[in-house]
């Protein structure tokens, strides 16, 4: 019998080195793929830690690759990670929201371009080392489920994969722990077994996202003013692209006491302050909605939602408007944040998910 081909994107790290050794444990033909996202050389040879789109990336993945005895190649993907995340990302930023770049990533450029370059040279499917599981479900449709280690879980980053994406991707990782995957690594010898997990937003090492904004837009955000909920100037604020909703670190007023930010108008070019119990809010709605488990939500349902990437999930009821989704908490939650996604799950498994409006 034929073995089945299968494209692993390789990032340079521990989770997707060990997910290649495994598919090829479990008989699989195994091609390693590096995506080449950085946007120019000087750019990547200052990310020396190796993220996910570094030179150091490619030099770890190719080795790793010569260790396992797999084909290896560097594909070029800056043109559609230009267009589909740090575009995005600029734009969402300059409208007062706060946009989720690794889901844009995920879907569009690992997802959607990878798997299409994948179907071209022959092979079936795609991998990665993310920590989810894909499953089959008994209505015939395919979703995701939690991973077996929960402080691991990325469920949430890739909640609007489609059907078509789900049925062509394996994920190795879902039933590993982070432990057991450094384990293997470490057995088979491999480099990446004690490299650290990227941390930060791979093409933003700096952490300094207002600096690139204006650079990618080629304009300084204007100040404007900090208010109150009920409109009162506070003070001045320097420019909308420096906040996110809840953030209360680093805003430079002081009022006596602690403030934190409830909401962010471009139109007025307002950054609104107020105390802890503002930033908490019992409804959101939804745009942009993946269904994944369910085809289309029918009535009312009781769902678990997830706000944020490391937000533990709060019991809510969910309810279809035209092309919404409508949610409402049971019980209020921090900082309801325009521009990140919303991902709804009944027990582990993800149901769909949309982006917060």
């Amino acid at each position: 019998m034929e073995k089945k081909k299968v494209v692993v994107g390789m990032s340079g790290g521990v989770d997707s080195s060990v997910a290649a050794w495994l598919l090829k444990e479990e008989g699989y033909d195994v091609i390693g793929v590096t995506m080449q996202i950085w946007q120019d050389e000087e750019e990547a040879a200052l990310e020396e830690n190796g993220g996910c789109c570094g030179l150091s990336a490619v030099e770890d993945a190719r080795r790793v690759a010569q260790m396992l005895d797999i084909p290896y190649y560097v594909m070029n993907f800056k043109s559609e990670f230009r267009a589909n995340v740090i575009d995005y990302f600029v734009a969402e930023y300059r409208r007062g929201r706060t946009p989720n770049p690794c889901i844009a990533c995920n879907r569009y450029v690992k997802w959607e371009s990878l798997l299409r370059r994948a179907l071209g040279i022959g092979a079936e499917y795609i991998a990665t080392g993310h920590y989810a599981k894909v499953a089959r479900l008994p209505n015939g449709r395919y979703a995701l489920r939690k991973s077996a280690d929960g402080t691991k879980d990325q469920t949430y980053a890739l909640y609007n994969l489609t059907q078509e994406q789900l049925s062509r991707t394996l994920m190795p990782l879902g039933g590993h722990t982070k432990e057991e995957v450094r384990a293997i690594a470490g057995e088979l010898g491999l480099l990446t077994a004690r490299k650290p997990d990227s941390q930060e937003i791979c093409f933003i090492p700096d952490h300094d996202y207002a600096g690139f904004i204006e650079r990618e837009a080629g304009e300084v955000p204007p100040p404007g003013n900090f208010v109150s909920t009920d409109g009162e100037i506070l003070g001045r604020h320097k420019g909308i692209v420096q906040y996110t909703v809840g953030q209360r670190k680093g805003l430079g007023i002081a009022l006596g006491s602690p403030a934190f930010v409830v909401r962010i108008c471009p139109e007025r070019n307002e950054v609104v302050l107020g105390g802890k119990d503002d930033v908490l809010g019992d409804f959101l709605r939804a745009g942009q909605v993946n269904f994944m488990a369910v085809p289309d939500l029918e009535g009312e349902m009781e769902a678990t939602a997830k706000i944020r990437y490391n937000h533990g999930g709060a019991p809510c009821t969910i309810r279809k408007e035209g092309e919404k989704i409508a949610c409402r908490f049971h019980e209020p939650v921090r900082a309801i944040t325009p521009g990140q996604a919303a991902v709804f799950y009944d027990g582990d498994t993800v149901l769909g998910g949309g982006v917060i409006e």
